[in-house]
């Protein structure tokens, strides 16, 4: 009887469940296929009626064909039958060497990735036509008609070729082999590496998918911060089960490599590059790995930067280390990624140490080394000048290395979609002939080999990203990294449309909302080129007064420089002269604070509290104004979605409206607490009408966060 009661009680409360499904939790990402209404949905059913593949059976295309039928079951309520017969209103899968008589393409400017999607008419039906020169353009396109029809275009114009700009398109995970995420907002690590390689957890099959649906092509599995266990081989075999699961989406594996590995691996005494043992030992080891991978990508590197083991400790360059990985690797066809955040702790300006070491290097590095470097010369900052590296080393292929997690940003609580700022430093025009997205994908200086690297915000939460429009940040990186080119609005546009709603009203505001959020976040923690305010280790919450560890660039006082004489970190010619590394009609703009961006002012110009602002105010005003102007767009970003309850399903417009009252409480505090420590070294009173600070400057220096995620 007890059991007859529970299912009747089970039954009755799935009766009651509102009309949302249940399952809207954010773990299909912006993959969900609903239904869709109307004319969107007798679109989809009249371009789909039946699926033909004409190309070479293999994993890759069985995962197109999966993709598709799953999706257009989802969007149409109807799955497609998989034929051979070509009918009206199929969907045809094709590859050039199967393309049949009459359909015409430019089949050399799609590449090895690209695709086209159109409609044609063959053998006197009128079809769509999905055609790529191999198996995984058809899967990239694939996931592009499904984009299409998610999205409401009009399938029966489609006319769409697309090819990628940028060769290598990866993902950095910072997941360390106890399953801690360095930086990561989202839960534990992805990678089960206990239970890796015999339990292969579905989500890994997802991961891929969603990567694929954005033409991500490689992952970093491990730390940059590595452990040489990495390269052992229990954790290589661990490592080719993902490879596995990935390699019917186009991903291949790579891994973080520990430089001193020779020596706690390989009981060598030294792991100098230069060293015959050494180098050999490297060698052996790249055997190792591609006897287990063999598709396997390449190493990423961090060395002689915090503490991390590199060629410097044996006399040697970047170029030296890097090489003699690059020789290893370069019979399989791999290539070493080799990171340029490096500073030192006796640097006058840290800004200004990744460039004096590795311009100088320029020509000096193998055909297959790839430098990649940080988006700004600092760290992952709110907002950060493009890295002079960009344009000033034409010799040598360049990675750009976002954040897709939000170290420095509010972490998954805050909601800053992170397209713009994308989007800014690829259009920076570097002075150099071309703008960062040039040099990026190669074509300035006709490099073949390009690469762009994101840190990933992906964990084993539900919604893998940690809060619902984090995803969008993680979407929004591989459509950039596909097309450098690509308008943060559209991409955002794409995103709402796939993941919340096609009404357009309602997805407009939500897009509008979405792209003031990263000029709020600058606004509430580091304006007008203010930046590293964040509090020590962590990185939470704001600490403009910490001065007391161990090394002065660990210090927000050191780059900020706030006085009874001004603030901002002086790098004109008068001071560390940082901006002479840009080309000089960028250099010549920057060296002026009247013709500095206001929004870089105190990057580059320690400037009096009294200096005039382009809007009239002074300087100390305009700080304030600023920090103001970001909690009330925080304010607004509320009310815009609480209007939007109707359009959205309750568990998710719940959940993103609770982390926004936790953004205008933090915004708030971060605006009070360094309005009240900039005040109380200026010295000077509020503007007129400023709404003083809600506590005291000690009260918010005694916060303390011990156990702050991410650390």
């Amino acid at each position: 009887m007890t059991t007859v009661f529970r299912w009747l009680g089970l039954l009755l409360g799935l009766a009651l469940a509102p009309t949302w499904a249940a399952a809207e939790d954010g773990y299909d990402l912006w993959l969900r296929y609903r239904p869709l209404a109307g004319a969107a949905q007798a679109q989809v059913q009249a371009r789909a009626r039946s699926l033909v593949l004409a190309a070479p059976t293999s994993p890759t295309t069985q995962a197109a064909v999966t993709e598709l039928r799953r999706g257009i079951q989802g969007l149409a309520g109807r799955e497609p039958e998989l034929t051979s017969r070509v009918s009206p209103g199929a969907l045809l899968l094709v590859t050039r060497a199967q393309a049949p008589a009459g359909l015409a393409l430019s089949w050399e400017e799609l590449g090895r990735e690209g695709y086209a999607l159109r409609r044609a008419t063959l053998q006197g039906a009128d079809v769509t036509v999905i055609a790529a020169n191999g198996d995984v353009g058809l899967l990239y396109g694939s996931f592009a008609w499904l984009r299409a029809a998610q999205t409401g275009e009009d399938l029966s114009k489609l006319d769409q070729r697309s090819a990628p700009k940028v060769a290598l398109r990866m993902l950095n995970h910072w997941d360390n082999l106890d399953r801690h995420v360095e930086r990561g907002y989202a839960g534990a690590s992805l990678w089960d590496w206990w239970k890796l390689p015999d339990i292969l957890d579905p989500r890994y099959t997802d991961y891929a998918r969603a990567n694929a649906s954005l033409g991500i092509n490689g992952t970093v599995l491990n730390n940059v911060n590595a452990k040489a266990d990495s390269l052992t081989a229990p954790y290589l075999a661990k490592a080719a089960a993902l490879a596995g699961v990935f390699r019917p989406y186009g991903i291949k594996v790579y891994l973080s490599a520990r430089f001193s590995a020779p020596v706690e691996l390989g009981g060598l005494k030294t792991a100098d590059p230069l060293d015959p043992a050494v180098r050999a030992w490297w060698k052996a080891k790249a055997d190792e790995v591609y006897r287990a991978i063999p598709d396997f990508g390449g190493f990423l590197v961090k060395a002689n930067s915090e503490g991390q083991p590199g060629p410097q400790d044996y006399g040697r360059n970047h170029a030296d280390g890097a090489n003699m990985l690059a020789e290893a690797l370069a019979p399989h066809g791999g290539v070493v990624l080799w990171r340029a955040f490096v500073y030192a702790a006796d640097a006058s300006d840290r800004a200004k140490q990744a460039y004096a070491e590795f311009q100088p290097l320029d020509g000096r590095f193998a055909p297959n080394v790839i430098v990649q470097v940080k988006n700004g010369p600092i760290d992952f900052q709110p907002r950060e000048p493009f890295h002079p590296l960009f344009g000033a080393m034409p010799k040598t292929p360049l990675a750009l290395e976002l954040q897709i997690t939000k170290e420095y940003l509010g972490f998954s609580t805050h909601l800053v979609h992170l397209g713009p700022l994308f989007e800014e430093v690829l259009q920076a025009d570097t002075g150099h002939g071309g703008t960062v997205a040039r040099v990026v994908d190669g074509s300035l200086e006709g490099h073949k080999l390009s690469a762009i690297a994101g840190v990933a915000n992906i964990g084993t939460d539900r919604n893998w990203s940690g809060s619902q429009f984090d995803q969008a940040n993680w979407y929004a990186f591989g459509r950039l990294a596909w097309d450098p080119d690509t308008k943060a609005g559209r991409i955002a546009r794409d995103w709402v449309a796939q993941t919340f709603t096609t009404r357009p009203a309602a997805r407009d505001a939500i897009v509008d909302m979405m792209l003031a959020s990263r000029e709020a976040v600058v606004d509430y923690m580091t304006p007008l080129g203010l930046h590293h305010l964040m509090d020590t280790g962590h990185h939470y919450g704001p600490g403009p007064w910490v001065n007391n560890l161990e090394r002065a660039d660990w210090n927000p006082t050191y780059f900020h420089k706030a006085g009874r004489d001004g603030i901002g970190f002086d790098r004109s010619p008068t001071g560390s002269n940082a901006v002479a590394q840009y080309a000089p009609s960028v250099a010549r703009l920057w060296s002026d604070p009247r013709t500095t961006p206001p929004e870089l002012l105190l990057w580059f110009h320690h400037l009096p509290w009294d200096y005039a602002m382009p809007s009239g105010r002074t300087l100390w005003a305009e700080l304030v104004a600023r920090y103001d102007r970001g909690v009330a767009t925080v304010d607004d970003m509320r009310r815009r979605w609480a209007a939007l309850e109707p359009d959205i399903d309750p568990q998710r417009h719940a959940e993103v409206a609770a982390y926004l009252a936790v953004q205008a409480r933090e915004a708030r505090w971060w605006r009070d607490a360094c309005i009240a420590y900039f005040q109380s070294v200026s010295g000077l009173p509020l503007p007129a009408g400023t709404r003083p600070p809600e506590q005291s400057l000690a009260a918010y220096q005694a916060l303390r966060f011990g156990f702050a995620p991410g650390r």
